[in-house]
This record gives C-alpha cells, structure tokens and sequence, in this order.
C-alpha cells in the first residue's frame, strides 16, 4: 500500500524542534507518511512575505490532513492568528482536545478522562471588530443556526462513535439570552430528535469551571461555543499536567488539521529542550483518523505503538523537564522509539 501525503507546518519558536522529533518517531514506528513540508506564521513571513501562504492552503486541500507545530501570534497587534485563519479558510469547524491522565505525570486529580468540543468558527473569535469612537472599540459575538446545528450534530456524532455516555454544553444563556441561547436551541434540537442515546445536560460555563476543578470525573464530554471551549481546554488541560502533555485536533467536513495546542515558546527554541509529546500524540490522532478514514490498518498498527510507546516511556520516568523529567527533546524521542516494540498490555 502506497504511503499517504501528509502536510507539516513545522510552526515557529520550539515547532520546528518538536516536529522534527515527532516526525522521527513516526518513522521508527513505521507509518506510512510521507512528508510535504509549508509553512505558516512568522516562518512563511521570512520566506515567502506571507503569513499564510496560499500555497499551504492548498496543500492541505489536497492531501486533506495536516499536522502543525506552534504558530506564533502577535499580541494586540500584528497580524491575526494563523490558526483562526486556518480553521477559516478551511472551514474547520470542529475542534477536538483530548484530555487525559497520563501514569507518569502526577497531577492533583487520577483518571481524568474529558474531550472538550469546540465550535471553531464564530463567537468573538469571528474576529469582527469596529472602532465606535477614538475611545470605544466594539467586538461582536456572532452565532448563526447553521453553524450552531453543524457543530451540534458533529458533537453528538462523534460522541456516540466514540461511545462516550454524555455530553454537557457549557454557557452564558442567562446573560446572552440571544447567541448562546441558539447555541443551547440547537444543541437541544439535536439531542432530542436524533441523538437520544446520548445523555444531555447543561450548565452556566462560570459554575461549570467550577465544578470541573472540584472534581473533574463528574463529566464526560464538553461542548461549547468558540472562546469558552478555547479557554475551558486550557483550564482542562491544567488537570492532567499543561498543555504540554495535551493533543488537538480540528476537522472539518474536507480537511483535518492535528496540531500542538502549546505555544511556540520562543525563549527555549533552539536549546533542545521542548517537549515533544503534545505533537506526538496529536500524530496519534493523526494516524487514527487516517486510520478510519482510509481503512489503514499500518496507521492504526502506527498509533497502537506510539501511544504505548510514550506511556511506558513517561511511567518509566524519562520525561522533559517541563513535567518533572531531565531528558531533552531527541531524548524523549529516543526513549520512546526504545520502546515501540513494547506489548500494547502495558501501556
């Protein structure tokens, strides 16, 4: 069977660094990849004047999936995110993040077990902004029933192919009785006339954060509008060990794009020291889908040993030093490649 083509965006700061290490994993793990490498960001700037050449766009269009390092992003000024721009211009209108216990990487809660789903598209993060006066600004939170319904039937989809038992959507319907009431109305809509498999309840996203860090194992699946789900995956991710040891994903009914959720951490790049294993186990998913879309069974072999490679690897102790370890980027990733022959029983 031939290898697919893939796109990698090596990203900015640590990306480049991190995916040349996942990429090396990849390939001890014998999955049939090959690589087609563009850039976004601050990298495409300095070399083609772009921040998201057109070239990439199209790239990813053609293969379909994609996996991306950190992107640098301005802050208050500059040009806009070039992951919002992704997700636009590909109309990726789902983002998934995993968030899971990992032996190895001791955390305040044990098994912890949450997907956060996020609406990729709208909300504040539509980015429509105006200039009132010299002294008032105005940003607009936009919902629309069609993006609504989309992600709500994709949600309730996904949660019933991955047997999950519940899905919570989190909100500020009591304040934004407009927006995120039609986000709820969808929601609702959708549980109640296709998805009645799925147990469904609600809560106000302020007393919902809440209770998430009270104890985290009283939920299952989450689905929220764009800025809570950008905000509430962070916040979630802090329960398992940082956004370090988190992957994402976001999809649309084309393309899918797997990326590091982790910034670009530009005071460490170049030292060697980045932690690998969000982009790791976002390439998990990465084969995982390949998997499923494309009846693969060397991507899912592929996954099968990555994942139990990384976990014996963090429950023996060699780990980066960002989560209580002392070995470097291409350390890690050679621990984990030691150990990829490993039975999947002890992962």
């Amino acid at each position: 069977m031939a290898n697919i083509p893939v796109v990698a965006i090596p990203g900015d700061g640590i990306g480049p660094e991190v995916t040349k290490a996942v990429q090396k994993i990849l390939k001890a793990a014998k999955a049939p990849i090959d690589w087609l490498e563009h850039h976004a960001g601050l990298a495409a700037i300095e070399s083609s004047g772009e921040v998201m050449p057109e070239g990439t766009v199209e790239a990813i269009k053609k293969c379909a999936v994609a996996l991306k390092g950190p992107c640098t992003t301005p802050v208050g000024e500059g040009f806009t995110s070039v992951n919002v721009q992704l997700r636009k211009r590909l109309n990726l209108y789902a983002a998934v993040r995993p968030v899971r216990s990992l032996e190895g990487v001791p955390t305040r809660f044990e098994d912890v077990d949450l997907i956060i789903l996020r609406e990729n598209t709208e909300g504040l993060y539509s980015g429509v902004e105006n200039q009132v006066t010299d002294d008032v600004v105005m940003s607009m939170k936009v919902a629309t029933q069609t993006a609504c319904m989309r992600m709500s039937h994709w949600a309730f989809r996904f949660a019933t192919q991955r047997r999950r038992k519940r899905i919570t959507v989190f909100h500020k319907a009591n304040i934004m009785k407009m927006s995120d009431g039609l986000f709820l109305k969808c929601s609702r809509s959708v549980h109640q006339k296709d998805y009645p498999n799925i147990d469904y309840d609600e809560a106000i996203i302020d007393a919902g954060c809440m209770k998430i860090v009270q104890d985290p194992n009283n939920f299952d699946v989450l689905l929220l509008e764009n800025l809570y789900g950008d905000v509430v995956s962070d916040l979630c991710a802090g329960l398992v060990g940082g956004l370090g040891v988190v992957p994402g994903a976001n999809f649309g009914d084309e393309q899918a794009v797997f990326e590091a959720v982790h910034g670009s951490a530009p005071d460490i790049a170049g030292k060697g020291i980045a932690n690998p294993l969000a982009l790791l186990m976002s390439a998990v998913m990465m084969l995982e889908h390949l998997a499923d879309e494309r009846s693969n069974e060397e991507c899912k072999a592929a996954a099968a040993l990555i994942e139990s490679g990384y976990r014996a690897a963090l429950r023996d102790g060699e780990k980066t030093g960002d989560i209580g370890g002392d070995l470097n980027t291409d350390g890690f990733a050679d621990a984990v490649i030691k150990r990829l022959g490993a039975p999947a029983a002890t992962a």
